[in-house]
């Protein structure tokens, strides 16, 4: 136990002329009688609650996003290392645990430096840092000083030493908007504080001082010079012995330059648990240090933002360089030339991996460019393939790289590049098609640049992606895989509603008689809208809600089959989780339970129930034989790169075009996972003549299931009852022997009473 002197009476703060030589940095202000009558109340530090931010987490327990004014974690004064508290004793204050509030002895060397002159050493304890933490300004004033000496001494009766120190190590701002040991830890090294070697603790010690200053990232030179003096203080305080000491010094620390925050790419993830945290806490969701745990997994998360941004930058660089940003005019003289660039470069917003520069002179061999902080940067050699087109002199004016242009710039790892921040908009998601539960979100290329999560909220065509369900449709109708359907022009001569119209195939001409299989394989519009014509238009608008696609969307015309009805990625997800999970309509669901700061419950998702009748929404059979077509779409049809890739004999899908290209998708699955990759513009316009699904959403999706299905094991499909092989394919067992043509079925209900040509019914 340590002793606790008793607070030395007020009246001897009174006593100004003494204050004022102890501890005034300005010596010759009167002495301010009567300041201590109004002590402000020391509520805040004897109920302390610290402000901690809400914090998002995925399954496996990483950190995917944060939200608050101050970063902070809070750490019990028992579980703080005992040399993180030597450290930090050692040179802020050492005789702590001997002193009432006020460390005399240090006051006086202080008063002697500031009587002389200097005005420039303090006498603070850590008791008088928490008051002026607290409740005070910085300013060096005498009036201030003698509050706070007040106030250390109120703090000093009111708590023990280990609360106040307590106090101390979790509320004191340690830069990057750390606040507190334990945030710091994690903010500079990424690591918790009983983690820390002794030489990165003396780091964090050093930086109360002045955390600007001190700052291991911004001035590693300075923050190593104060950790010497720290590790100094603390052998000669025998803290440590001389061969840590040594030690110590000659360790080589590795500090984090992205300031340990969240994991970049699951800001869209994070955002929907900020809101649901919001809506059940309100304001103190951010101050009160909730924890949300959500279902996604941190690899597959940063494989689907990777996969993304990888793809929207592919697709990017093959539609060339657009020129530069902005322009600004260059002043001649250097100090203004600087605070130019800074001022432009201030303007445009942060994107991750494109970091904005100003050109200072440009060739065809040759970009140097500026930063914001001051570095200039020359890029040559490949760094200047995309832009090569704006660099020789007589260059179209709009796109030419000359002084002034505003540019953007990537690292190559041992290089940068001229690179621009793509206009194409992307989106990503992945559920579990068990459980519906979120396994990976990217709702947008970059989530500082564009808040809009089109996962949930953008309503696109899905061109052919819907052909699936229009198919699944027709099997309830007596088709199956194996119904020929023709594959030529049809006559709309008859039809007046669609004389203006006559659907065309995307790959290739006319093929003939093809069978159903083959004409999803192969993405055929044609024999998609003849199949259409001979289903009722309100069964087929109906049967796709079932998938839990919006009938209101879908349009009541021939082009619904080639996917003019609007649809989100997320929506696609589920429905492709029917087919992928056997019949079953899951809910798509995030968050999975909220903890206190203390790590006790306070809010834990309900579990959705196993699978069974009341979430059957497909007969098991239809759902068999369409997932055996959507396997043929990726062994040999438009699908085909993914198991190329993915060397997985488990993986369905489909790809989607819409007319012009104006969306690109790629949805399917494989074992217990589905996923939708989508790629277009905000105001739609075509991705180009040469780009589909298969080449702007496929890779995406690739990449991402490259890695979320690398550790599980492939899923051969179980045989439901009642299907049964008829030739070369699956069919009903009760449309078996009219598969066959052993016996002529009747017709199926249709508007016009009889099927249009080029469909052999069942």
């Amino acid at each position: 136990m340590h002793t606790i002197h008793r607070p030395l009476p007020l009246r001897f703060l009174r006593r100004g002329a003494l204050l004022t030589a102890l501890l005034s940095p300005v010596a010759a202000a009167p002495a301010g009688a009567g300041i201590l009558d109004d002590v402000p109340d020391i509520k805040a530090v004897t109920d302390y609650q610290p402000k901690i931010p809400l914090r998002v987490y995925s399954a496996d327990k990483v950190l995917i996003g944060e939200f608050g004014a101050e970063r902070r974690e809070f750490v019990p004064i028992a579980k703080i290392p005992a040399l993180m508290k030597a450290a930090v004793l050692s040179i802020e204050d050492a005789r702590f645990y001997d002193h009432g509030g006020i460390d005399w002895i240090r006051a006086l060397g202080a008063a002697k430096a500031n009587l002389s002159g200097s005005f420039r050493q303090g006498g603070s304890t850590i008791t008088m840092q928490v008051a002026r933490n607290f409740f005070l300004t910085r300013d060096k004033t005498l009036p201030r000083k003698l509050t706070e000496v007040a106030l250390a001494y109120k703090i000093e009766e009111a708590l023990s030493k280990d609360q106040i120190l307590e106090v101390y190590m979790n509320q004191i701002y340690l830069g990057q908007r750390a606040y507190g040991f334990s945030s710091a830890a994690r903010t500079y090294f990424g690591k918790g504080l009983d983690q820390l070697s002794l030489a990165e603790m003396a780091m964090l010690a050093g930086l109360p001082q002045n955390p600007s200053r001190h700052n291991p990232v911004a001035n590693p030179e300075r923050a190593q010079a104060r950790q010497r003096i720290v590790l100094r203080r603390m052998f000669e305080l025998k803290h440590i012995t001389e061969s840590q000491y040594r030690r110590a010094l000659a360790e080589t620390l590795v500090v984090r330059r992205d300031g340990g925050g969240p994991l970049p790419g699951a800001e869209y993830v994070a955002e929907i648990a900020r809101q649901a945290a919001y809506a059940r806490f309100g304001q103190a969701a951010y101050e009160r240090g909730y924890s949300v745990t959500t279902t996604v997994l941190a690899a597959e998360q940063r494989a689907a933002y990777e996969g993304v941004r990888k793809s929207a930058i592919a697709y990017d660089r093959r539609h060339g360089y657009r020129g530069p940003e902005d322009r600004i005019t260059l002043p001649k003289e250097s100090q203004a030339r600087q605070e130019a660039i800074a001022e432009a470069l201030q303007k445009r917003p942060a994107v991750d991996g494109f970091t904005p520069a100003v050109v200072l002179a440009a060739s065809p061999k040759r970009v140097k460019v500026a930063l914001r902080d001051g570095d200039i940067i020359d890029i040559t050699g490949a760094g200047l393939a995309l832009a090569a087109p704006a660099l020789p002199a007589n260059a179209k004016a709009g796109l030419r790289l000359s002084a002034g242009a505003v540019v953007r710039i990537s690292s190559t790892g041992k290089s940068w590049a001229i690179s621009q921040v793509p206009q194409v908009a992307a989106a990503f998601v992945a559920l579990d098609a068990q459980t519906g539960a979120y396994r990976a979100m990217v709702g947008g290329f970059d989530y500082g640049l564009q808040k809009f999560n089109h996962v949930t909220q953008a309503w696109r065509q899905p061109g052919s992606a819907i052909k699936p369900f229009v198919y699944s449709a027709a099997l309830e109708r007596g088709f199956f895989p194996g119904t020929q359907i023709l594959d030529e022009p049809i006559d709309f001569s008859a039809e007046p509603a669609y004389a203006n119209w006559s659907p065309r195939n995307d790959h290739g001409g006319f093929e003939g008689p093809i069978t159903v299989r083959y004409a999803l394989a192969h993405s055929k519009n044609v024999p998609a809208v003849r199949l259409l014509r001979t289903l009722e238009m309100d069964y087929t608008r109906d049967f796709l809600t079932r998938f839990g696609f919006d009938a209101a969307r879908q349009p009541r015309t021939l082009s619904l089959a080639l996917g003019t009805g609007t649809v989100t990625p997320l929506q696609l997800a589920g429905a492709y989780a029917v087919v992928a999970n056997g019949g079953y309509r899951v809910e798509p669901w995030l968050v999975t339970g909220i903890l206190d700061r203390e790590g006790k419950p306070v809010f834990e998702a309900k579990r959705p129930a196993a699978l069974g009748d009341a979430a059957r929404v497909l007969d098991a059979r239809n759902a068999f034989i369409t997932d055996s077509m959507l396997r043929d779409v990726t062994r040999y049809g438009t699908g085909a790169e993914t198991v190329r890739q993915l060397k997985r004999g488990d993986i369905a899908g489909k790809t989607g075009t819409t007319s012009n290209a104006v969306d690109g998708w790629f949805a399917g699955y494989g074992g217990k996972v589905v996923a939708v990759a989508w790629m277009g513009y905000d105001e739609p316009r075509s991705l180009g003549s040469h780009e589909y699904g298969a080449t702007v959403a496929m890779p995406a999706w690739i990449d991402y299931m490259r890695v979320a299905l690398a550790k599980v094991p492939e899923r051969a499909p179980l045989v439901p009852e009642g299907v049964v092989r008829s030739g070369e394919d699956w069919v009903y067992a009760e449309f078996a022997e009219q598969a066959t043509g052993q016996e002529a079925p009747p017709p199926p209900v249709q508007d016009a009473g009889a099927a249009p040509a080029g469909v052999q019914l069942p």
